[in-house]
């Protein structure tokens, strides 16, 4: 099998009303699903790159949808079906707009992830191992899982790129900082926000941040900072990315869009400034559709995007 990116994690349903509102006043609920790999791995299989999820979904309708789902998607898996059941997400959206998700996964399949699950052959012959901070957060099987991963990686020359994507509802930031430090040391590309960022390291700007978290060990450190753009340092060189205004819609799955759009480019061998380009532009684009990946632009999106007034101020 060759693989140009490959990951593992935890991917769920998603139950989201057919209208903004209250969850109370809202009877019909449309099923979907979502999970930040998962997210990761269509968003670069849209963009040309050959992907495979390595996970865990429960023995029913809603792990049908997902492996259907996923497969429609040209990514391809490592599928284990487990007798727990599948987790799931209820996102609503107030009337200021604020999105509120409510997970329902204490003991789901997709935490009962583990090292027996890792597919060695597929990890050493991918291009790209993506990981993030969601999944060591599980519990203690998903995180042995993600560090044999990143070993296996490391052992074969395979890039490791990590989302640190902290959860406070997972864990205290304490905990967090002490299982993701490690992750980090390993990793060669780094996603983080300027609030995540802050986890492992003092600095107050986005710069100095990225900055500290290179010092660490990635040699391609991304600070995410929303309708601000970000801040990379890659291969000891600062660089800054401005964001691409858009109507956003659902923020959900942003992030995911952005490591995408970077990675997508980072394996077609595109230099720092067009992988931070496609990041910008993919992550926008995301957010300009409802739902956690069906945003998620092709290629052709992405070049028609500064002529596309429908998603443009």
């Amino acid at each position: 099998m060759t693989i140009d990116l490959v990951t593992l994690g935890e991917a769920m349903g998603l139950l989201t009303p057919t209208e903004p509102g209250p969850l109370l006043r809202k009877p019909l609920l449309r099923l979907g699903f979502g999970g930040a790999e998962t997210n990761l791995a269509i968003g670069a299989s849209r963009l040309g790159l050959r992907t495979h999820w390595i996970g865990r979904v429960g023995d029913d309708e809603i792990g049908d949808v997902i492996v259907r789902e996923l497969r429609a998607e040209g990514v391809s898996s490592s599928c284990v079906r487990d007798p727990a059941p599948t987790g799931l997400m209820i996102k609503t959206v107030g009337a200021a707009g604020k999105v509120r998700v409510t997970y329902v996964r204490s003991a789901s399949a997709g935490s009962h992830l583990c090292v027996d699950d890792i597919d060695e052959t597929v990890i050493r012959g991918a291009k790209v191992l993506h990981i993030t901070g969601i999944t060591p957060a599980l519990g203690d099987e998903p995180a042995a899982a993600v560090a044999a991963a990143v070993e296996i990686a490391r052992a074969g020359g395979v890039i490791v790129s990590l989302d640190l994507n902290y959860r406070s509802a997972l864990w205290d930031p304490r905990t967090a900082a002490a299982a993701l430090g490690p992750l980090v040391e390993r990793a060669d590309v780094l996603f983080s926000t300027q609030e995540e960022a802050r986890l492992l390291v003092d600095e107050v700007t986005p710069a100095d941040c990225a900055r500290a978290l290179s010092s660490l060990g990635p040699s391609q450190v991304m600070v995410k900072l929303g309708a601000e753009g970000s801040v990379a340092v890659i291969d000891g060189e600062l660089y800054r990315q401005e964001a691409e205004v858009v109507t956003a819609v659902d923020p959900v799955g942003a992030g995911d869009a952005f490591a995408a759009g970077y990675l997508s480019e980072l394996v077609r061998g595109v230099g720092p400034r067009g992988r931070l380009s496609t990041a910008a532009k993919a992550g926008a684009f995301a957010v300009t559709v409802s739902g956690d990946w069906e945003g998620l632009p092709t290629r052709s999106d992405l070049r028609d995007f500064e002529g596309r007034e429908d998603i443009l101020r």
